[in-house]
Parts: structure tokens; C-alpha cells; sequence
């Protein structure tokens, strides 16, 4: 199924590329200006800055090249996992994907590592507290991403995006990855959705 995605939208999905970047290039900023300004003295210091932010940042490159870019079409689902992996390492969501499990007789179909790990974006954003996001086989067999964590869930307007039903001109940085994960798992053909999942569980749903 061919989707075609407004100017509007591919703006917003660069302000949003830009501000997952914007911090982690500007703290490889600051420990330049550190060494400049304070010398040797705080080298040690500004270098183990300047190389954690240059790994936040190429960690996130990583992920948004498979969940945006065209390689995320064709790459599989060892690359999709150790991307999400690494995106999460060291951060208050812990992810548990369960690939193992997914795909299991016939061969999942092309695009889906790409909508799962945009799926697990969104349930990053389910999880403003932090918590747990879990990719598994849903009692159908098709994929499932679970956020779990206190006040689970997202926004009426969010939703509305990730279905399709909000218009173009009311989309914003924030709500715009979620058109987009709509609109790819579209393209190849399958549905994502989102809904409450008990207490404190949100479940994103792609129907194969």
C-alpha cells in the first residue's frame, strides 16, 4: 500500500530528529568549552563527557535511521533489537524484547522490525515515569508492545494520530512520531493501535 506523507509532516519529523539530538551534541559542546576554559585541569573530567554524549548520541542515530530511514525496511530483527537495546541501556525504561518468539513459522513480514521499533518509541512515551516495555506475541500471534509503569499510557491526541484521524495541520513535534508509525505500518500493509492493558499497562497493538 503506497502512503504519501505531507511537507507538514516530514518538518515535524525533522524537529523531531533534531530535538532527540539537540542535547546530547550540545553536551559534546560543553566539555569542549570546559577544556578551553579551565585547561588541563578539567580535562578528565570534560573528555568522559564529551565521549558519553558522543555514545548517547550515535546510540540514538542508530535507532532513528532503522525507525525512520529506509534501512529500517530490510534490516532484521537482530539489528532492530540491538538498536532498541542500545537506546535504552543506561535509561529508567528497561526493555525486554522477545524476538525469539515473534515470527515463528512463516516469516514476518517486510517492514515489521521498522513499525515495532517505532511501536517502541511510543511506548517510551507511554512511560513518563519510567518503567517496563516488553515486545512479545500477542494472543493472536501478532506483535504486542506492553508499557508498564506508573501512570501508563498516551494522550486522546496521540492516538487519534497514530490511527490517522487527526487532521494534518493540528499535528505537533510531539504527536508526529506517532502519525508516522501509523502511516509505515500502513504502507506494509498491517494496523497499529493503542489501548489500556489493565493498571498501569498500555498495550500497542500491530495486526498483521
Amino acid at each position: 500500500m503506497r502512503t504519501n506523507l505531507d511537507i507538514r509532516v516530514v518538518e515535524l519529523l525533522c524537529s523531531r530528529l533534531c530535538h532527540e539530538l539537540v542535547s546530547p551534541v550540545g553536551a559534546i559542546n560543553n566539555g569542549v568549552e570546559l577544556i578551553e576554559e579551565m585547561g588541563s585541569d578539567m580535562a578528565d573530567e570534560a573528555i568522559g563527557l564529551i565521549a558519553h554524549s558522543a555514545d548517547q548520541a550515535s546510540r540514538r542515530l542508530q535507532l532513528l535511521r532503522l525507525a525512520y530511514g529506509a534501512a529500517g525496511e530490510t534490516s532484521g530483527m537482530a539489528d532492530v533489537v540491538q538498536a532498541a537495546e542500545g537506546y535504552f541501556a543506561g535509561t529508567k525504561h528497561k526493555l525486554e524484547w522477545q524476538p525469539g518468539r515473534l515470527g515463528q513459522g512463516a516469516p514476518m513480514p517486510q517492514g515489521t522490525g521498522k513499525v515495532l521499533l517505532n511501536l517502541v518509541i511510543l511506548g517510551e512515551e507511554a512511560l513518563p515515569h519510567g518503567g517496563r516495555i516488553t515486545v512479545e506475541p500477542g494472543p493472536g500471534g501478532d506483535p504486542v508492545v506492553i508499557a508498564a509503569g506508573r501512570s501508563a499510557g498516551l494522550r486522546p491526541e496521540t492516538l487519534q494520530a497514530l490511527s490517522g484521524s487527526a487532521d494534518i495541520d493540528s499535528l505537533t513535534p510531539r504527536t508526529v512520531h506517532a502519525y508516522a508509525t501509523g502511516r509505515f505500518a500502513e504502507h506494509y500493509g498491517m494496523r497499529a493501535s493503542g489501548e489500556p492493558d489493565g493498571p498501569e499497562r498500555f498495550a500497542l497493538r500491530l495486526n498483521i
